[in-house]
């Protein structure tokens, strides 16, 4: 499946989390998935991108090992399902949309629970949804930097589209 599509569902998913279990876990996915698109790019993408990807994947990895949900144990991770980046600038303006909604859900999260532990993972969560945006961004700015005549507003921030 194409990592377009992917975002889309996990924004879809996000958006009608309503229980703190299922916000975590979209959370969790939406970390898998930044993963998953900065490995597969690593690997298969603009060589500009590579190192930068690699560093996505990284994080994204980080982030996903913080959160103890169930979803790692049932297999039923969405980003195993991704098989390519055709569009890496329309992938990546998604994902950081979605890093955006990650952060401000963990952060309804962590305000509203009594839990420390479950605080602490939001926070570590939060950081590594921020930092995963930060290497998307740059990212973006690379491919920008490929097109000279594009203006410099097609890279979008946090607010995304």
């Amino acid at each position: 499946m194409d990592a377009e599509r992917l975002v889309r569902m996990c924004r879809q998913a996000l958006a009608q989390s309503r229980a703190v279990p299922d916000i975590v876990a979209e959370a969790w996915q939406a970390l898998a998935l930044a993963q998953a698109i900065g490995a597969r790019l690593a690997l298969v993408g603009p060589p500009e991108l590579r190192g930068e990807a690699r560093g996505l994947g990284e994080i994204g990895g980080r982030g996903c090992g913080v959160l103890d949900h169930p979803m790692v144990r049932s297999g039923s991770v969405r980003a195993t399902g991704l098989t390519e980046v055709a569009d890496p600038e329309a992938a990546l303006l998604g994902l950081n949309v979605l890093l955006g909604d990650v952060g401000i859900a963990l952060v309804g999260v962590a305000c509203a629970t009594d839990d420390e532990g479950l605080y602490w993972q939001c926070i570590e969560t939060i950081d590594a949804a921020d930092e995963s945006s930060d290497r998307v961004r740059g990212m973006l700015r690379r491919l920008a930097e490929r097109e000279p005549d594009r203006p410099p507003e097609t890279v979008r921030g946090r607010a995304g589209p």
